[in-house]
């Protein structure tokens, strides 16, 4: 009886580490609960969470890679636009062809609307040049632009112009354009006040424990880019700016000759630089976007490092398992079998 009491022993230690095995080979863990792995559960949560917050810095890395592609693709526009007019008044518009100007102001009260519907960029829902307030934008009346107070009064100015007083109109475009107060500004009254959104730092994409990727940019302000020449200071102002007073000017404007010269001047150079500053707000916006892909690759690689720092605590070996899982079962049954032979043996079949 001592021996077969060994050996039910025996079996289910045998059981136990089946069951153990079984339930390793299907799920590949080399437990079911942290408790079963007590001296590496410290390492192991480490790594988790560690995995867990690497894991939500891609997250928040691919949202703000998608916003700067769609970004770019907004600014590449934005800078065609500034282009298309610059070269039109170099090559096409001049005082001495009255008919010259009938085009180019048509498609400039055309670009008016779609550089505000470009300022009004959305994704998912968010306006991308409208600073903190995702949800209203920025331009609030795009289709307005044309007949907007802004534009207007840079109408009225232009209305003036004489051979003498080309400057004098030219500042009063430059001060209209730089007019930051409700009602008069196209923007939005979040985005002109210093309080709210003229204040704000730009928006910005976590990509590590305390390092932030900056890449904002709102519709009424630089961001990188620092514009130099004629400018109101912004690129979107200058490219407003510049397609306003194209809107504005009439035969009778050319007819000033050196006056009308003379602003088309300015216009060239307003949207020159409006062109400018475009390319390094692109090529800023570019940069970050490098700079904010290597983040990405890097906590994939680290991510894939830890992955498997996490296997060696948590997981099994499957093919060492299943060879051992098959040899208990083999010793389990062999134990079986001993038991019930002891148990059929009588006092007749052992003389």
């Amino acid at each position: 009886m001592d021996l077969i009491s060994r050996l039910n022993s025996e079996a289910s230690l045998l059981r136990a580490r089946l069951d153990i095995l079984s339930r390793q080979s299907s799920s590949g863990l080399k437990a079911s609960t942290l408790s079963e792995i007590a001296a590496d559960v410290p390492r192991t949560v480490d790594l988790q969470n560690n995995i867990a917050r690497r894991d939500s810095y891609t997250k928040s890395i691919d949202q703000s890679l998608t916003r700067m592609s769609v970004m770019q693709t907004a600014l590449s526009r934005l800078s065609d636009i500034a282009s298309e007019f610059r070269s039109d008044i170099a090559t096409k518009l001049s005082s001495t062809d009255s008919n010259s100007l009938v085009t180019v102001q048509s498609r400039a009260r055309t670009a008016l609307q779609e550089v505000g519907q470009l300022l009004n960029t959305r994704l998912n829902g968010e306006y991308l040049f409208g600073g903190t307030d995702l949800a209203n934008p920025p331009v609030p009346n795009p289709d307005s632009l044309p007949t907007s107070t802004m534009a207007t009064t840079i109408a009225t100015a232009v209305a003036g112009l004489t051979n003498a007083n080309a400057a004098t109109v030219t500042a009063a475009t430059l001060a209209a354009a730089q007019d930051t107060t409700a009602g008069n500004s196209v923007f939005s009254a979040f985005l002109e006040d210093p309080a709210q959104g003229a204040g704000e730092p730009r928006r910005a994409v976590p990509v590590g424990d305390g390092e932030l990727m900056t890449y904002g940019i709102r519709a009424n302000a630089n961001g990188t880019a620092i514009s130099a020449g004629d400018t109101t200071g912004s690129w979107a102002r200058d490219l407003l700016r510049g397609l306003m007073t194209l809107a504005a000017l009439t035969p009778a404007q050319m007819a000033q000759g050196t006056g009308f010269d003379a602003v088309a001047d300015s216009l060239r150079n307003t949207f020159r630089s409006a062109e400018s500053a475009l390319a390094e707000e692109t090529g800023g916006l570019g940069a970050v976007q490098k700079q904010v892909e290597a983040a990405k690759t890097r906590h994939s690689d680290i991510t894939t490092q830890l992955n498997t720092q996490l296997a060696e605590l948590t997981e099994v070996d499957m093919a060492s398992t299943l060879t051992r899982l098959q040899a208990t079962r083999t010793q389990l049954e062999a134990s079986y079998r001993a038991t019930s032979g002891l148990a059929d043996l009588t006092l007749t079949k052992f003389l």
